[in-house]
């Protein structure tokens, strides 16, 4: 089957083995990235397809006339044009759980960070400021502990609840939001209604998808909701936040601090109003949360385990 991975460099190929891969698609093209102004000519003939971020669009998709299978080297499917691809018939799987350790570290080491300081003491430590220092400790940066405060997750699948184990072993309590139109409760994580919900928690950490629903979930009604001391963590996608609500309330003192890892446009090659804003309680990386080098083996291997079960006329992960 004639395959291509239209943008390969994504999953970082110097330090993950992709010989499995290669194996099971003999002869793919493995392109580093892949422009619009490349795709048709590069999927014309392609029967089976890797993309984690290439937009796949009903127009693409037309033109791609062997295609028969669209592997996702992600879980998130918003690039793809899920409905164009079931009436072509082409089949399209994503990855799931690959990457939930990895992202569950990064969501506590932003809410680590934002309260215990580390990084802000290292800035003083290196400045001499204990030296001379007339105590022997020094209380220039609040800390905060953990213990007792109220996480408040918005997405409860195998992320939101891998964080509330994680949140359980520092003795938090976990709620989940009651999104507007979906209602209910998982068996261990109580639901609460959004607007007590953005009101109780203490921390509030993103684990939903982009969706029309769900974009601009986090804008300046939700964060005015929120109590002025709260966290705000966002590994999920940068859509869910509105960039200048959020940087005009850390501002304004308006909440505790955000920790963010996605924004709207990726990458911000125009800027976005959090990059400029320099505000020390406001920390940014850029998309990275899923990308330990032990998760994106998974999501290579996962990509293969989805390739072999198509052959099988056994498809798993599918979404279309």
């Amino acid at each position: 089957m004639k395959a291509a991975f239209l943008d390969f460099d994504t999953l970082g190929p110097d330090d993950i083995d992709d010989r499995r891969l290669r194996s099971e698609l003999p002869g793919i093209k493995l392109y580093e990235t892949t422009t619009q102004a490349q795709l048709i000519e590069r999927i014309a003939d392609i029967e089976v397809l890797i993309v984690n971020k290439v937009k796949l669009d009903s127009v693409a998709l037309l033109q791609a006339k062997k295609l028969k299978l669209i592997c996702l080297a992600a879980t998130g499917s918003d690039n793809i044009d899920l409905a164009a691809a079931r009436i072509r018939g082409i089949t399209v799987c994503n990855i799931r759980d690959y990457c939930t350790a990895s992202v569950v570290q990064q969501v506590f080491s932003f809410i680590l960070e934002l309260t215990q300081r580390t990084g802000a003491w290292q800035g003083l430590m290196a400045r001499g400021a204990w030296q001379q220092s007339e105590q022997f400790c020094m209380l220039d940066f609040r800390s905060r502990e953990l213990q007792n405060r109220t996480l408040g997750i918005v997405g409860v699948g195998a992320l939101g609840r891998a964080v509330a184990n994680v949140a359980a072993a520092f003795g938090m309590q976990v709620i989940a939001a009651e999104l507007p139109g979906r209602t209910g409760a998982h068996s261990m994580i109580p639901r609460v209604p959004w607007d007590t919900f953005l009101a109780k928690a203490d921390i509030i950490s993103l684990h939903c998808p982009l969706t029309e629903a769900t974009a601009n979930l986090i804008d300046a009604k939700a964060l005015d909701k929120m109590r002025f001391d709260a966290l705000l963590i966002n590994t999920a996608r940068g859509g869910l936040v509105d960039s200048e609500a959020l940087m005009l309330a850390l501002k304004a003192g308006e909440l505790g601090g955000a920790g963010i890892d996605v924004l709207p446009v990726e990458p911000p090659v125009d800027g976005d109003p959090l990059l400029s804003s320099r505000l020390p309680n406001l920390l940014i990386t850029p998309h990275i949360s899923w990308a330990s080098a032990e998760a994106r083996q998974r999501a290579v291997d996962q990509i293969v385990a989805c390739i072999r079960a198509f052959k099988l006329d056994e498809p798993i992960n599918k979404l279309s």
